[in-house]
């Protein structure tokens, strides 16, 4: 794919997620007046609009645009290295150890203490997300490269013992905790100031920019791994920087939001059906159109049943 095309999709991305995160501020149970909003307006009522506008709604969005982001390129990034289609962060375990370190922080409330603006349970998911990540890093660790196999297979079985995790921790806690485990699993992005984003996005965005700057190498590598190291490819660097980087990435929005599955799997087959299979497309493309998709997912959730908020 030429410049120029390259440019046109990414334009065509970045416009989706402009329309949706600027119309998506004003929609919702509670009706906005847009000039108290933007200050044109001091009637009645508008303090409180302006509250929620800005406290509630914006830190909501900001938060869905990144984690909605970062799902679409990790997972773009898993398809690429594993050479897997069905490849996301739920395949190698990280959201499934992130979700066992939440449920561990909620069923043993004792256990409570923060840092910073990262609550009990986010510092445990976030903790139970780099576990996995450095349990099914190791085995498949070789001199040379990665072995795909064995991260893969490593994975999908430290993903089944954390739901056996999960599941223990769910019979041996107090039945009054079992609501909260049910709606941290089922993913939500229902946030108050700026706070935690503001650190989801310091733990994200630096891995982020690591992925983006393999995207050549990347390109290489989707058409095999010998191929790649005739080309001259670093393949090991490769595949470690795009797993290390995505599943930091990856617990620090499953620790902030849930896990929130079906972004990563659905999200970048959408644009290479739309873009080609460039991954200098590709990975910025399942970006935009990634954080685009969960900014509308979580607008319907939060008004199309109103007053009852849906999960995402």
């Amino acid at each position: 794919m030429n410049t120029n095309n390259r440019g046109h999709h990414l334009i065509f991305y970045s416009a989706i997620v402009i329309i949706a995160a600027a119309v998506s501020p004003f929609i919702g149970a509670e009706k906005i007046n847009p000039l108290a909003v933007l200050g044109f307006s001091h009637s009645a009522g508008s303090s409180v609009d302006v509250q929620i506008f800005w406290q509630l709604r914006i830190p909501r969005i900001l938060l869905a645009v990144l984690a909605g982001g970062v799902l679409g390129t990790v997972g773009a990034a898993f398809q690429v290295i594993l050479r897997n289609p069905l490849a996301t962060p739920y395949t190698l375990g990280i959201s499934g150890g992130a979700a066992a370190g939440a449920y561990i922080a909620i069923a043993f409330p004792l256990l409570t203490f923060g840092f910073g603006p990262f609550s009990t349970v986010q510092l445990f998911a976030l903790a139970g997300g780099l576990t996995v990540q450095t349990a099914i890093y190791l085995p498949a660790r070789r001199a040379a490269a990665v072995s795909m196999n064995t991260l893969l297979l490593a994975g999908v079985t430290i993903g089944i013992l954390c739901g056996s995790v999960i599941m223990l921790l769910r019979y041996i806690a107090q039945p009054n905790l079992l609501v909260s485990m049910d709606r941290w699993i089922m993913g939500g992005l229902d946030i108050s100031g700026y706070k935690t984003l503001a650190a989801a996005s310091v733990l994200a965005i630096v891995p982020l920019w690591l992925i983006f700057a393999q995207s050549p190498a990347m390109n290489h590598l989707s058409l095999g791994h010998d191929m790649a190291l005739g080309h001259g490819v670093n393949v090991g660097y490769v595949q470690n920087v795009c797993f290390v980087a995505g599943s930091i990435a990856v617990s620090a929005i499953v620790s902030v939001c849930g896990p929130i599955g079906f972004v990563g799997l659905i999200v970048p087959h959408i644009v290479r059906k739309i873009s080609g299979y460039d991954c200098r497309i590709v990975l910025p493309g399942s970006f935009l159109a990634g954080a685009a998709f969960l900014v509308i997912c979580d607008t319907a959730a939060r008004t199309f049943f109103a007053p009852t908020e849906m999960p995402a």
